[in-house]
């Protein structure tokens, strides 16, 4: 019987530690969340098609559904890149101008980077949005998708 409590004071402090890190935020995520769930049928992205391609989409793309939540922060859209393992999607919004001055900057894309057109840090969009060049150090907020061979799923909630 005195096992009992041994076996409670063992796994009470392991369950509370799990729950503590399962809720903590990436720390290089400092844009805020806003809600983002969508599916596009990527018949109407051609620069998708490919192995390594980009695209862009916000809340006013009619090629997307419930496009009411593909806005990313601030309204900014939302980055779709095709590569080699599969498909990623970012925020729009520069997290170094967002960092250090709290302004929503939305990044231009060029095939395989996109650039900030105020701080003018390079993000490359085949290493999950890292900066590759510039003052920016945090990488872009990225989203979870998910591919049925048709359609695209991209959400965060």
């Amino acid at each position: 019987m005195s096992t009992a409590p041994g076996k409670l004071f063992f796994i009470l402090p392991l369950a509370l530690a799990i729950i503590l890190t399962s809720c903590t935020k990436n720390e290089n995520d400092v844009i805020p969340d806003e809600y983002v769930d969508f599916t596009m049928d990527l018949i109407y992205f051609i620069n998708l098609y490919n192995v390594i391609g980009s695209d862009t989409v916000d809340a006013d793309d009619i090629r997307i559904n419930y496009r009411r939540y593909a806005g990313g922060y601030d309204g900014n859209g939302i980055i779709i890149y095709s590569g080699a393992e599969g498909y990623y999607a970012y925020d729009r919004t520069c997290p170094h101008d967002f960092v250090e001055s709290g302004a929503s900057i939305k990044v231009n894309i060029d095939f395989t980077i996109a650039t900030c057109p105020k701080c003018g840090t390079a993000y490359a969009l085949a290493a999950y949005g890292t900066p590759s060049s510039g003052p920016g150090r945090y990488p872009l907020k990225n989203y979870r998708t998910s591919f049925d061979g048709r359609n695209l799923r991209v959400w965060n909630y």
